[in-house]
């Protein structure tokens, strides 16, 4: 029993590889992503998502891609994205991240992408008032700048834990709804 589970967390462990392939590991996920990501969002695919790094070393090496000019923090925003000189180093040496790796980045980017870039247009929080009531603060954002900010007071956690958890999937359409309303 005890050969089971250390297998298991033999198999969830991140591949010895050094920081050099580590760093190409993540400029890899910039590129094959094709969207600026959060710092955040970066540490969860490469770490609880997929074990392809530690998460200490990802946060040490996405501070190095940083400090090199390989990854940039995107103005008037939270999120990172490869430069390009990033493209360059990742072009010249992408052979040397394990082929079984650019397959999985390739088929998480391709299965995820999508969910993560609404993620990050579509942003919703909420905090509790003096009086009891909650605010609600809804945003769509694009690469660089907040097309629309709402806040909405409403009377309970429970109604504003509904809208923080339907705010992606209908922000879209009430953007849309706005929109045509205030131009008609």
């Amino acid at each position: 029993m005890e050969d089971l589970i250390l297998d298991f967390y033999d198999q969830q462990a991140p591949i010895p590889m050094d920081s050099k392939t580590q760093k190409l590991i993540i400029l890899y996920v910039f590129e094959q992503m094709s969207i600026p990501l959060a710092e955040a969002t970066v540490l969860d695919i490469c770490t609880s998502d997929n074990s392809w790094l530690t998460y200490m070393d990802c946060k040490q090496f996405l501070s190095e891609l940083i400090e090199t000019n390989l990854i940039y923090k995107v103005p008037k925003s939270e999120c990172l994205n490869i430069t390009q000189d990033g493209i360059s180093c990742l072009s010249l040496f992408f052979t040397r991240v394990p082929i079984h790796i650019r397959e999985d980045i390739k088929e998480y980017a391709k299965n995820n992408r999508l969910r993560y870039k609404r993620r990050q247009s579509y942003f919703c929080d909420y905090s509790k008032n003096a009086d009891g009531s909650y605010t609600v603060i809804m945003k769509i954002n694009n690469d660089s700048s907040t097309l629309m900010e709402m806040k909405l007071v409403v009377a309970n956690r429970q109604v504003a834990k509904y809208i923080y958890k339907s705010w992606v999937d209908k922000a879209s359409k009430i953007y849309e709804q706005i929109h045509d309303t205030l131009i008609d």
